[in-house]
C-alpha cells in the first residue's frame, strides 16, 4: 500500500519536471541571461544562456535555454520591441551554454559558437559549431587540433565581419567549460583569433601576463587594419578564481594589422569597477570619434548587486562620460548583469535580459526582456535615453554630451582627438589618425540576393509537437495591466514586474 504514493510522488515530480520543459520561451518568458547574441541582416540571434519561466513563482529555479531565438529587426512586436520568434532549428547535439559568444559572419550568413559554460551537464569535448542562416542548419565543425586553445567562458570577444575574424581575450578555464579540467578554476592571458574564411585559429599574446575575465572588447575602424578596444572585468592574479576588479580607467588597445598591444589612461567620470556588463560602439560619420557605450555590470566585493547605468568612452580623447542616471544615483534602480548589447545601424543599442540580484522579479516580460539605448542626438537634450525601437532609425548625430567634450558637430569634425594628458604611446597617437581601409569581402559560398525568410522544415513539425505537449500542462497565460509595466514599456528602459 506504500508504494502507491510513493509512485505518485515520482509522477508528479515528472510532470512537474516535464512541464517546465514546456513552456514556451516567447509566451511564458521571465528572464535571461548569460546568453550570446549576434546580428545576421534584419535578425538578431540569441543563444543559451539561462532562462527563468513566468509565472517565476511557480518555477523559481534556472533552466538552460534550449532554443535558438531571433528578433526580428524590420517589425515590432505589439510591446514595441523587435518580435521574438522561437522556430529555428537547434537538436540536442548543440550545447546550450551561458557566457560564450557568437561571431557573426554577415557575408556568408552564418555564425559561429565558440566557448561558454555549462549549467546541468558536465562539458562534452570542445567543438566548434555553426549555424547556417540561409539553411536554418547547425554544422559542428569538430575539434582545434594542436592548436592549445581551450574553450572559455565569460571573457570578452567580438565578430568582425567585414574581417573575416573573430576575437576573444581572457574568460575562464574551469570543469564547467572544459572536459575533465580539475583544479579551481582560472583565467587566462591570451587573445584567440579564428579566421572564418580560412578556418584557421591563432594564440596570440595578451596585453600583459596578467589574466583577466568578464570584460568587453570592441571594435573601431580605426589605424590601418582596424583596433580592438578592452576595458573591465577582474583580474585573477592568482591563477586561482580568486579576483580583484580590474581599473576602468585602464585601456588596453590592440592593433589588428600589426599585432601590437597598447595601454591608455582616460579621464572624466570614470564607471565603478565592474564585470559582466555589455557594451556597443558607433562613431560619427567621418570618424572623428569613436563612442563606446557601456551598461550595467556586476560590481566588485562587497558591492556585488552591480548597476544599472550608462557612461560613454569616447575615443581618440579616451574621457569618460555619465549618460544615465543623470539624477544623481549612482547604481541606478535596477542593478543587472550577465545581458548583451548590439548596436543596430549605429544609432540604437538593444540590451537584452541580465540577472537581478536584488528582484525576484520579471524583467518586462511582454518585451521580452529588451530594452533600447538611443545612442545620438535627440531634439530634447534631456530627452530620456530610453525609447522604444524604431526600425527605421539608421542614422548616428554624435550627442551633445560628446559634443561638449571632443567639439565638433553631430556630423563629427571632433576638434579635440587626443586626451587630456596625452598619449601613453606615441605610435598609438599616430595609429589614431588613420582610418581603417579594407578590402571587400567575397563570399565563399553561393549567397541569394537576400535572406527572405528562414527555411524553417522540420521546426514546424517541432513546433506542432510542442503545441501538443502544451496543451496537456498547465499554461499560465501572464496579461499584465499594470500602470508601471505599461510606462516602462513605452519608455524603454530596463524596468521590472512583479511574476
Amino acid at each position: 500500500m506504500e508504494s502507491l504514493p510513493l509512485s505518485l510522488l515520482t509522477l508528479t515530480v515528472y510532470f512537474v519536471s516535464a512541464s517546465s520543459q514546456q513552456r514556451d520561451p516567447v509566451q511564458n518568458f521571465c528572464r535571461r541571461f548569460g546568453h550570446q547574441t549576434t546580428v545576421i541582416d534584419s535578425k538578431l540571434y540569441i543563444d543559451g544562456g539561462l532562462i527563468d519561466w513566468n509565472p517565476i513563482s511557480t518555477y523559481p529555479q534556472n533552466y538552460s535555454n534550449t532554443w535558438l531565438l531571433y528578433q526580428d529587426l524590420e517589425h515590432n512586436g505589439e510591446s514595441g520591441m523587435p518580435q521574438l520568434h522561437g522556430n529555428l532549428s537547434k537538436n540536442a547535439s548543440i550545447p546550450n551554454v551561458s557566457g560564450g559568444i557568437l561571431w557573426g559572419d554577415n557575408v556568408n550568413k552564418r555564425f559561429y559558437l565558440f566557448g561558454g559554460e555549462y549549467y546541468d551537464s558536465p562539458p562534452t569535448p570542445f567543438n566548434l559549431y555553426s549555424y547556417d542562416a540561409l539553411n536554418d542548419w547547425w554544422d559542428n565543425l569538430g575539434p582545434i587540433s594542436g592548436s592549445g586553445i581551450n574553450p572559455v567562458s565569460y571573457g570578452a570577444g567580438v565578430g568582425i565581419s567585414e574581417l573575416g575574424l573573430g576575437f576573444y581575450y581572457g574568460g575562464w578555464l574551469s570543469n564547467n567549460s572544459v572536459s575533465g579540467w580539475s583544479g579551481p578554476r582560472m583565467a587566462t592571458t591570451g587573445l584567440i583569433k579564428f579566421d572564418m574564411d580560412q578556418g584557421s585559429w591563432t594564440n596570440n599574446t595578451g596585453p600583459d601576463s596578467v589574466p583577466r575575465a568578464g570584460g568587453t572588447m570592441n571594435y573601431i575602424p580605426a589605424s590601418d587594419g582596424g583596433m580592438l578596444i578592452y576595458f573591465g572585468g577582474v583580474q585573477d592574479p592568482y591563477g586561482n578564481g580568486s579576483t580583484v576588479g580590474q581599473p576602468m580607467d585602464e585601456i588596453f588597445v590592440y592593433d589588428i594589422f600589426t599585432g601590437q598591444w597598447y595601454t591608455q589612461r582616460t579621464t572624466g567620470t570614470t564607471p565603478q569597477m565592474r564585470q559582466r556588463f555589455c557594451s556597443g560602439v558607433t562613431w560619427a560619420d567621418d570618424q572623428s570619434s569613436y563612442n563606446i557605450y557601456l551598461y550595467g555590470g556586476a560590481g566588485m566585493p562587497p558591492d556585488t548587486a552591480g548597476y544599472d547605468d550608462v557612461y560613454i568612452l569616447t575615443i581618440p580623447t579616451f574621457t569618460w562620460i555619465k549618460l544615465y542616471p543623470n539624477d544623481g544615483n549612482i547604481t541606478g534602480q535596477y542593478p543587472h548583469h550577465s545581458l548583451t548589447c548590439n548596436v543596430i545601424n549605429r544609432s540604437q543599442m538593444l540590451i537584452i535580459g541580465g540577472t537581478f540580484p536584488l528582484s525576484d522579479d520579471c524583467d518586462a516580460a511582454p518585451q521580452w526582456g529588451t530594452h533600447n539605448l538611443v545612442l545620438g542626438q535627440q531634439p530634447d537634450a534631456d530627452a530620456n535615453p530610453w525609447e522604444l525601437f524604431s526600425p527605421n532609425l539608421t542614422t548616428y548625430a554624435v550627442p551633445d554630451a560628446i559634443i561638449s567634450v571632443v567639439g565638433g558637430q553631430p556630423t563629427g569634425g571632433a576638434t579635440n582627438t587626443a586626451p587630456a594628458a596625452g598619449f601613453d604611446n606615441t605610435d598609438l597617437k599616430v595609429l589614431m589618425t588613420k582610418t581603417a581601409s579594407v578590402a571587400a569581402r567575397t563570399p565563399t559560398r553561393a549567397i541569394p540576393g537576400a535572406i527572405a525568410g528562414i527555411s524553417i522544415g522540420s521546426a514546424v513539425a517541432l513546433i506542432a509537437a510542442l503545441t501538443a505537449l502544451t496543451a496537456v500542462g498547465a499554461q499560465v497565460e501572464c496579461g499584465r495591466e499594470h500602470g508601471d509595466d505599461v510606462e516602462s514599456l513605452r519608455a524603454g528602459e530596463p524596468a521590472l514586474e512583479p511574476a
